[in-house]
């Protein structure tokens, strides 16, 4: 009886174990790019919002990227942050919240893209032991990089570097350390640059449907400067 006793006891606090998991959200502004050295993907049509984190000490690179009014048109413009790194510990099983430090809402998209100013708080209002520090990680936009002749930058990639190593957090809470960035601007993902040849009738249509959605969302000086290229390669 007795080590199948010690036997029962060691099932129930590995099952314990296993079933403990603290949950770290975010609003539909922010996106997730790596978590302890694991990319996470995401696309144009799918948003993740929660993950969940076991206890210790974790990093996540995180970015604002939201479609904003444009001042000039009435198109909509897609603003982004460099990447900002939360490094946080997790002691218990609880919620936690990324928000903007001004409100629930960013109230300047531009400015605050430049250097994200962020706090994490508990669903239980306990104390959280973090700190957010901002990198230079960012994504250039498809007009910028060709007429530069830079290479895409692998933004999931670098964040993974970002987060894998360990770093000791804070006691309390901490602001994020001003860093400021190049203005975000209206932006076209890398799609020449990082697809893969069209292979089928399928692939094409997809391609064009990217373009046309990414179109629709630039703002003029960018479609004046997609199309000077465009031209360029009749």
């Amino acid at each position: 009886m007795k080590p199948r006793l010690t036997i029962t006891a060691l099932l129930a606090l590995c099952a314990s174990s296993a079933a403990f998991a603290a949950d770290f959200n975010i609003p539909m502004s922010f996106e997730y790019i790596a978590v302890d050295g694991k990319e996470i993907k995401t696309s144009l049509f799918s948003h993740t919002s929660e993950i969940e984190l076991d206890k210790g000490t974790h990093k996540i690179a995180i970015r604002y990227n939201d479609l904003v009014e444009d001042d000039f048109s009435d198109s909509e413009t897609n603003v982004k942050s460099n990447a900002f790194i939360v490094t946080i510990n997790v002691d218990g099983d609880y919620s936690y919240q990324l928000s903007p430090a001004d409100g629930e809402f960013v109230k300047n998209p531009k400015s605050f893209a430049k250097s994200p100013q962020v706090v994490v708080t508990r669903e239980d209002k306990g104390e959280v032991s973090y700190k957010v520090t901002q990198s230079n990680i960012t994504e250039e936009s498809f007009v910028s990089r060709l007429f530069s002749g830079n290479d895409a930058t692998d933004v999931d990639a670098e964040a993974a570097v970002a987060t894998g190593a360990a770093v000791a957090v804070a006691s309390t809470p901490t602001a994020p350390v001003s860093k400021p960035s190049p203005a975000a601007a209206a932006t076209m993902p890398a799609i020449a640059a990082e697809t893969a040849p069209v292979t089928s009738t399928d692939d094409a249509a997809k391609a064009e449907q990217m373009l046309q959605y990414w179109w629709l969302h630039a703002d003029e000086q960018t479609r004046k400067e997609f199309m000077s290229w465009a031209i360029k390669q009749l």
